[in-house]
């Protein structure tokens, strides 16, 4: 008998927390299936399109989002028969309309959430747009102040440097929808220092064999662009260039801003590192949730309430043995 053309698992956030390696290390799997796109965006629409943000980049890129659910049901149907199938946008787990959409559709998916400590997935979320040219504030604590203002403003979901870190509060919301048995939570530290460890992990959580895959890809993270002449002179332009870019097909604005992001983007630029004194300040958006978040879980997150910067994945990898995991 045909099954549904529907996902089996989910990969749900959080944003720039390691979702993407952890999908390209899954998509590897030979018992795998996941969508193009990686991120359809699906449930977070409810039978409509999503709104008009306004924040830069935003309208261009909700042209990509798959609303429709007969488009939605198409991105399964050339799965082989016996592959787990699923997707990866990382919002869901961020998104209150996305949870009860999926547990009300869904009711035996499987969700994997992954979470990074909430200053560093904020830092590595404004490096994102800075280096894209999309964020006009070049300090990273002044982007994360602006946040409640620009929520107001109608920007997308990926410009709430602390909201989409409050990972307590989100799956407090979701084990109240969805059985916690369900639901896997994966350490960005772990996908960084174990991932062959954590690949089977989350194998054993699908269903599927595991010691198939031993490495994890690199993510999509970014080349650091120092403040100067480059984002000055050219991030205006890329931000023009996405709002032309809503009035055409998007794969049209891709092709012709690459070489004006490849201007902008310096790959002899280190990125600085948060001070202790930086993260101090930062802490007190996160700590309560921190503290909801372990108990919820049942695990330890304690040590995302100290001030000692972690780096990137580029910067963690050079201090431990070398192996084939993201960065």
């Amino acid at each position: 008998m045909a099954r549904e053309p529907r996902p089996d698992f989910l990969l749900i956030g959080a944003p720039k927390a390691g979702t993407s390696a952890l999908h390209l290390a899954l998509a590897s799997h030979p018992d795998v299936f996941v969508t193009t796109p990686k991120e359809p965006k699906f449930w977070l629409c409810e039978g409509a399109p999503p709104p008009h943000w306004g924040g830069p980049g935003d309208r261009h890129s909700q042209r990509e989002w798959i609303w429709r659910a007969e488009e939605y049901a198409d991105l399964f149907r050339p799965a082989p028969a016996d592959a787990i199938r699923g997707e990866s946008t990382p919002f869901y787990l961020w998104h209150r309309g996305a949870q009860r959409r999926i547990a009300d559709a869904l009711p035996g998916v499987r969700l994997v959430a992954v979470v990074r400590d909430p200053i560093d997935r904020a830092y590595s979320n404004w490096m994102h747009l800075w280096s894209d040219g999309l964020e006009p504030e070049a300090d990273f604590e002044t982007a994360f102040g602006l946040e409640e203002a620009r929520v107001a403003a109608g920007h997308a979901p990926f410009w709430r440097y602390r909201d989409l870190g409050l990972y307590g509060e989100q799956l407090r919301d979701l084990v109240k929808l969805v059985d916690p048995a369900r639901i896997l939570v994966v350490r960005y530290r772990d996908i960084v220092d174990r991932p062959a460890e954590t690949v089977d992990r989350a194998c054993r959580f699908l269903g599927i064999r595991e010691g198939l895959v031993t490495t994890i890809p690199r993510d999509n993270s970014r080349p650091y662009v120092a403040p100067g002449w480059r984002p000055r002179l050219l991030g205006p332009v890329v931000r023009a260039g996405a709002r032309a870019g809503q009035f055409a097909p998007p794969q049209a604005w891709r092709r012709a801003s690459v070489p004006v992001v490849a201007q902008l983007q310096t790959r002899d630029a280190l990125r600085p590192s948060l001070s202790a004194e930086q993260r101090a300040r930062l802490l007190p958006a996160f700590a309560d949730d921190v503290r909801l978040l372990t108990e919820i879980t049942g695990e330890d997150f304690s040590d995302w309430l100290s001030t000692r910067d972690r780096g990137s994945f580029a910067q963690r990898s050079t201090v431990r043995a070398p192996v084939s995991a993201p960065r």
